[in-house]
């Protein structure tokens, strides 16, 4: 195997040792031949129609093998946009102007208002129509009238520094803003998440996180595919299906967020069975931090290592991980340098002794190479030639790096400075407590409070109070919740990751 992938073909290829590249629980394989050749015929369609390299197509499809396929295939050649298919009209409105799309591809039986808002922006649709008979994933795509070119040319494969992807950020505090990922970007960030997770053509992938996010593009799709493993796209994550995907897939591993987790474990009791037989050899952990009980938990439930690992859609998903087994995890952190160079830094830029708390910066093959068409965006993420992540954190003296905070989700007491995460983990050592969120409410006196959103678990009780004494026990505090709302349900963005930003508003509090 070379290290020397720097497009999605040549990773193809190479992934090309074993013979089953995608699956679907229940269906026909598509050997890495068929998928390759999916990809020769998909880009000769757009070609025919004008569209090729860095030109942008939306690809609107829900989570399944026909989506892993189409993205293979549209970014192989051209830059695939994968967009979020629950958005209202008015979203995708936005994103196909701001995207500047030529192409929009929906599923043949779609109802998406992408559609309407397509004809609306007279951008041309194309209609995935699946071929399960040929193998998970297969399909043909059916253009709407009108959109054969007059400057159609032969197809031309992706070169190493074109874009193959673009991703909007989660636009929590700002516009969103386009991250544009090139072949080599994206081809370095699967060759690292395979070296961290030694994946193997044995391996056996079960896909479960939206195929419209990083996470779930680079670590469950092309890091495996790269390894020669075999990838089982579900048509997205179900934590009722689970287990009965866990006994008929028979996966090596899955990659998910941390709600994910909590959600597999609250219904674990039930299927005890199952997840003794299961062939999971790690489970990996990304998208925002997952606590140290629950780590301990689903280590206790699957008797497998559980990985933990930092991401972001600026570096094309992994910084940081934890390493597999001899290697030494230390939970509560997200591991040592995965990828890119990784420090913790002061105002200026300058590097930090380990121990002390800064800004993390990274900089390497995989990390894009600035926003697109967004100069002020740019002026204020580099620091020298390092990116800002924008989180906060420390590292220790054996390179383990703990993410304290999101610089911008940090809360600002009276001049007392908070971060979430350690409150979190605190309530979360209370017994009935499954999920926790800390957040900011505004004060007008103090000009901010903290506030933590709570799920119970399954039959346990506490109330309000009793769950603020427990924290008074062990914060001080100006850093106990002044207030906690218990909830049957934590809102989430749409890849199901926790948000703090705009909690106070979603919740009537601010």
């Amino acid at each position: 195997m070379t290290e020397r992938e720097s497009t999605i073909l040549q990773l193809l290829a190479t992934g090309a040792a074993r013979a089953t590249a995608l699956n679907a629980p229940g269906g026909a394989p598509l050997v890495y031949q068929g998928l390759r050749d999916l990809v020769s015929e998909t880009l000769g369609g757009l070609a025919r129609r004008g569209i090729g390299r860095n030109d942008r197509v939306a690809i609107v499809l829900h989570n399944g093998p026909e989506m892993a396929a189409a993205f293979l295939s549209v970014a192989s050649g051209a830059t695939a946009a994968p967009l979020n298919p629950s958005y209202r009209a008015e979203e995708f409105e936005f994103f196909l102007t701001d995207l500047g799309a030529k192409l929009v591809i929906v599923g043949h039986d779609s109802t998406s208002p992408a559609v309407h808002v397509a004809g609306k922006l007279a951008i041309p649709v194309a209609w995935l129509v699946p071929h399960p008979d040929r193998g998970a994933g297969s399909f043909t795509l059916e253009f709407s009238n009108g959109t054969v070119s007059h400057r159609a040319a032969p197809p031309e494969a992706a070169r190493e520094d074109d874009v193959a992807l673009v991703l909007h950020t989660s636009g929590t505090t700002s516009r969103p803003k386009l991250v544009p990922l090139s072949q080599r970007n994206i081809c370095a960030s699967a060759r690292n998440i395979r070296r961290t997770l030694s994946l193997r053509p044995d391996d056996r992938g079960l896909a479960v996180m939206p195929l419209f996010h990083i996470h779930g593009l680079m670590a469950a799709l092309l890091a495996p595919l790269l390894a020669g493993g075999e990838v089982c796209c579900t048509p997205g994550f179900n934590a009722l299906k689970f287990f009965s995907w866990l006994a008929d897939v028979r996966p090596t591993w899955y990659t998910a967020v941390p709600t994910m987790h909590q959600a597999i474990l609250a219904r674990s009791a039930g299927h005890a069975d199952v997840a003794q037989r299961s062939r999971l050899r790690f489970v990996r952990s990304s998208s925002s931090a997952l606590p140290p009980t629950v780590i301990g938990q689903l280590e206790d439930v699957f008797h497998a290592p559980v990985i933990e690992s930092y991401g972001m859609t600026e570096a094309a998903h992994q910084m940081t991980s934890n390493p597999l087994p001899p290697g030494v995890r230390k939970p509560g952190t997200v591991g040592t340098e995965a990828g890119p160079e990784v420090r913790v830094v002061d105002e200026r830029g300058e590097p930090l002794p380990p121990g002390h708390t800064g800004e993390i910066v990274i900089r390497g093959e995989n990390v894009m190479g600035g926003y697109d068409n967004n100069p002020g965006a740019n002026a204020s993420a580099y620091i020298l030639d390092w990116f800002r992540t924008g989180d906060q954190g420390v590292m220790d003296t054996d390179g383990y790096l703990s993410i304290t905070g999101r610089l911008k989700e940090i809360i600002n007491r009276g001049g007392e400075k908070i971060s979430p995460r350690e409150v979190d983990e605190i309530l979360l050592e209370h017994p009935a407590v499954h999920q926790c969120v800390t957040f900011a409410v505004p004060h007008e006196m103090l000009g901010e409070e903290v506030a933590a959103a709570i799920v119970l678990k399954d039959g346990a009780q506490a109330t309000d109070k009793e769950l603020r004494q427990f924290a008074a026990g062990r914060l001080a505090p100006f850093k106990v919740p002044s207030r906690i709302v218990l909830l049957k349900e934590i809102p989430v963005g749409p890849t199901g990751k926790l948000q703090r930003i705009g909690l106070a508003r979603t919740l009537g509090l601010s």
